[in-house]
Order: structure tokens, then sequence, then C-alpha cells
């Protein structure tokens, strides 16, 4: 879809679109809908990060926690959304060896015990060990500046997952 089809797009019909691009959060694009006619792509992202930023901590923090972890739970019962499971496959994280996987099992313990929410990644241009040492490296810092870290990641998934969504 073009962006002048989208900027033509109902509130439904919009949030049906682009409500997949912030993880099971389609009030961010419910909300970013009222600032159409976006003139790019770019201005599109720009919107719904004024929604995300808007929100309180508690909301942020609902997004933050409706991401999956990284070769965790989600993947092995292949429950992971479409752009989610496309993502950590590109990364190659649904081929980890043993070692590997048992490495990012107890990544995702630790990290969900120290900050109560998942770790995330743009995993775009990582591969496996790249994410485990980004992972094993990310878990040593303290809870303000990872919650910071995560919504940072979240915009990049963002980013990626509209200029996949809509020809630019």
């Amino acid at each position: 879809m073009n962006l002048r089809e989208v900027n033509a797009l109902d509130e439904d019909a919009f949030t049906n679109l682009c409500g997949g691009v912030f993880e099971h959060s389609p009030w961010i694009a419910r909300g970013a809908h009222a600032l159409r006619p976006f003139a790019d792509v770019d201005a599109l992202h720009a919107a719904m990060l004024a929604v995300l930023n808007a929100a309180d901590r508690s909301e942020k923090l609902a997004l933050i926690r409706a991401h999956p972890e990284l070769a965790g739970r989600a993947m092995i019962a292949n429950t992971l959304t479409r752009e989610s499971s496309g993502e950590q496959s590109g990364a190659g994280l649904d081929r980890c060896s043993p070692s590997e996987f048992a490495t990012l099992v107890a990544l995702n313990d630790r990290y969900n015990a120290k900050f109560g929410f998942p770790f995330i990644l743009a995993v775009r241009g990582y591969d496996r060990q790249g994410v485990i040492a980004e992972f094993a490296r990310r878990v040593e810092r303290d809870a303000d500046t990872e919650f910071e870290e995560a919504l940072r990641q979240i915009a990049r998934i963002g980013a990626f997952r509209l200029r996949a969504l809509i020809d630019a």
C-alpha cells in the first residue's frame, strides 16, 4: 500500500493496517491516525512515536511487556506474531544450537527477573552471536537505562516494520 492510500484510510482500516507495527499495541496506530496526513513514512513513524511518548509509564511498560522473549517460549510454542517471527528468523534465532539456546534461555530468565520485562532488540543486522553478546552486555545495566533502551529498540523495530508495510 502506498502512503497516499494510507492517508485516505478511515480510523479502523488504518488501525488494522498499522496496528501490528508496535507489538500488540494498536492504540498507537489509532492515536496516530488523527495526525494525518503524513508527508512520508518517516512522518508516520514520528506520529506513532508522538503517541507513544505521550503515554504514561504504565502504558509504555505494557508495550514493552507485549514483546516476546528472543528465542523464548513464544518461539517454541509457535505463537509469535508474523512480524516477530520473521525478525527473529532473520537473525537466525530459529536455528540456535542447543548451547546458544541454553544461553538465551538463561539470559532471558536473568533479564526478566532483574527488569520485569523482556529483552528487546531490533535484531536486523545481528546474528545469533551478536544478539547473545548484546543481551549479555545489557543485562548488566540499571533498570531506568534499560527501560529507555527498550523503548529505543521498539522505535527502531517500528521503523523497520513501517518501511516493510508501506511503499514509500
